[in-house]
This record gives structure tokens, C-alpha cells and sequence, in this order.
């Protein structure tokens, strides 16, 4: 299908509407185009991707190992398979420096997507980003997103929960928050904070960050009805679709080869 530029505001500006503080909309991640057609059609007002799903899908790692050029197109193929906004994982951002990002999200919208996903760590190893070097690259991502959408929706993952050996405390909520403070005077639209479970740091972090929260579902995370207490905008389900579907069609192919020999 064909979208205008009209067409894609219009989808920027329903995304946007999504994030509603103490609402929270779910989003059950997509891959590829077929599990992009099947959640809008179970109703989904908007489909993410994220990034493991998307590269296991393709034989590949995580950590930007998926070549720029498959992501670019598998978000095409995704955008025309629906006609709700899409929001693509783009992990650090594909770019050694924000002229590199910037490109990036200019070929990701002029392929459909109205949204993304930038991580604030290192893919190589999970590191976090200086700030400062952050805050370049997101103000290149915004300048490029204006230039072509303007209400292209920045969703700036955190990783300062998913650090191994970190405590997730007072502490390390504090630390997130000073970052989404910087990231949203950059031009992010949204806090992602996989990792954070615990429902008392949630509700700290969604009530003193100046960008509405995304919190992912794993196996300790709160209930939707709870995180809205919390002050959640925005519920992922990051590779959990996936890996339930691969388990099921594992489980099929058990069944069926066990009883054809």
C-alpha cells in the first residue's frame, strides 16, 4: 500500500496519543510482516517490533548484527502489511555518530514507520553511553525525523536496568531519571526501561520523568492493571511473542513428527 505523507502524520499523531500516563496500551511485538498482520488483526491500535525477535527471525544476533539494509526492508514489508502506526526497534541506532542515525531514521521513515526504538548502550557490549554522546546522537535522530515527519515518535530505551550485577534501586532510578531528563530536552517522546519489575520503582520513574514510561513484560513483571497504577504510558512485550510462537511450532513439529515415523 501507498502512504502519503498525510497518511503517516496522521499515524504519528494517533501513536502519540497512545501514551497515556496511568493508561497504558499494550504491544505485542512483531517480527516481520505476518506477525505484524496477525496482531493488527487481533486488534493491536499500533505494532512495534524489537530488535532479538526481528534478527532471530532473519538467523541472526542481536546487538545491530542484522543488516542495516534487511531491517530497512522488513520494516517496508511490515508497514504495508497494516494500517496502524509502526514503530521499529532500530537498537543503537545503526551509526558510529549522529550523522549516521540521523540517516537511519530518514530511511526508516521513508519507509513507512511513524516510530523507533534508540538504545542508550553500546551494542558491541551493553555499555552505557556518556550522556553527552547520547544526547548527540538523539538530537541528530530528531533533527532527521522533523525534516521528514515531525512527529515521528522517539522511544529512548535505557539500559541502566538491564546492566548485569547492577542493583535495581533508588539509586539506579535516579540515575535513569537524569537521563530521561536530557534525552527529552534532545527531542525523545518516550522512557523504555527494560528490566525495571519492581512496581515501587516503576511508579518513581513514571512519576518524576518528564517522558511517558514503556515498561517490557518478563516473567517478574507487575500486571497491566497494577503498572497503570504505577503511571505507565506503554506495555512491550518485547521477545516473548516470538519465542511463545517458535515454542509452539517446535511443540507442533514434535507431535507430528513423533507419530508420522
Amino acid at each position: 500500500m501507498t502512504t502519503t505523507i498525510a497518511d503517516a502524520a496522521a499515524k504519528a499523531a494517533t501513536f502519540h496519543a497512545l501514551h497515556v500516563r496511568g493508561r497504558p496500551f499494550v504491544l505485542l511485538n512483531a517480527w516481520d510482516a505476518g506477525s505484524a498482520a496477525a496482531v493488527a488483526a487481533g486488534g493491536a491500535p499500533a505494532i512495534a517490533t524489537g530488535s532479538w525477535s526481528v534478527a532471530a527471525a532473519h538467523g541472526y544476533g542481536d546487538g545491530e548484527k542484522l543488516p542495516l539494509d534487511l531491517v530497512i526492508a522488513n520494516a517496508q514489508r511490515i508497514a504495508n502489511a497494516v494500517n496502524v502506526p509502526v514503530s521499529i526497534d532500530l537498537e543503537s541506532g545503526y551509526g558510529a555518530d549522529p550523522a549516521a542515525v540521523a540517516a537511519t531514521i530518514a530511511r526508516v521513515i521513508e519507509a513507512g514507520a511513524i516510530g523507533c526504538n534508540l538504545e542508550d548502550s553500546e551494542p558491541a557490549d551493553g555499555s552505557l553511553r556518556d550522556v553527552a554522546a547520547q544526547v548527540a546522537r538523539i538530537r541528530a535522530a530528531r533533527a532527521a525525523a522533523d525534516a521528514a515527519l515531525p512527529r515521528f515518535f522517539i522511544n529512548l530505551r535505557t539500559d541502566v536496568f538491564f546492566r548485569k550485577g547492577v542493583p535495581h534501586d533508588v539509586a539506579a532510578v535516579e540515575l535513569a531519571l537524569e537521563r530521561a531528563r536530557a534525552y527529552a530536552d534532545a527531542g525523545a517522546d518516550g522512557l523504555f526501561a527494560p528490566g525495571l519489575a519492581d512496581a515501587a520503582l516503576i511508579e518513581r520513574l513514571a512519576n518524576a520523568s518528564p517522558l511517558p514510561l514503556n515498561i517490557m513484560v518478563m516473567s517478574n513483571t507487575p500486571p497491566v492493571d497494577v503498572l497503570a497504577r504505577c503511571g505507565v504510558a506503554r506495555v512491550s512485550h518485547g521477545p516473548g511473542p516470538y519465542a511463545q510462537a517458535m515454542q509452539a511450532l517446535q511443540a507442533q513439529a514434535r507431535e507430528v513428527y513423533a507419530t508420522s515415523m
